[in-house]
């Protein structure tokens, strides 16, 4: 199903201002749109995430970005859900140890209410929200399966995957 077509002229917004984010997912739309950033349509805004679920930010911060800034765009929102802890911490994932939004305190808490708890299954959902090239906002959503280690290990990527595991 195609959506829309494109003649790679349409700028395109991601509305994040996580650079690692925006050098992933560049490559993988050159060949379509112009990206930007919201640096380069000069949003200095932290963006507002105040719903209480995944597709309620994303719509939230890409409506943003295209009511103030006039460029299509499209935002993301992801959490972990972790089934033991009733699909916790999900939209609260990166501030889940409060709103300082500490990465290691976020990761200790997980750990500690899952102690003693061997159902470690778990998921990361991600919702996109394009908006501004269609009538409608369109969304997508991702989800990887996979489950919580007991301890804390080190690789080199976010530091939500130190505890999570993928499945196959």
């Amino acid at each position: 199903m195609i959506l829309f077509s494109n003649d790679n002229h349409t700028k395109l917004c991601f509305a994040t201002n996580n650079k690692h984010k925006l050098e992933e997912v560049t490559p993988l739309l050159k060949n379509s749109f112009e990206l930007v950033s919201l640096d380069q349509i000069g949003c200095k805004e932290e963006l507002p995430e105040t719903q209480n679920t995944l597709s309620g930010n994303s719509l939230q911060k890409a409506d943003f970005v295209f009511r103030n800034f006039k460029t299509p765009c499209f935002a993301d929102d992801t959490g972990l859900e972790v089934e033991a802890l009733n699909g916790a911490p999900g939209v609260y994932s990166a501030r889940y140890a409060g709103i300082h939004r500490n990465s290691d305190d976020n990761i200790n808490l997980l750990l500690r209410k899952l102690s003693g708890n061997e159902n470690r299954s778990a998921r990361f959902c991600t919702i996109i929200t394009l908006i501004g090239l269609t009538p409608e906002p369109v969304f997508f959503e991702g989800i990887i399966e996979g489950s919580i280690t007991h301890k804390i290990f080190t690789i080199r990527t976010s530091k939500n995957f130190e505890i999570f595991v993928f499945h196959k």
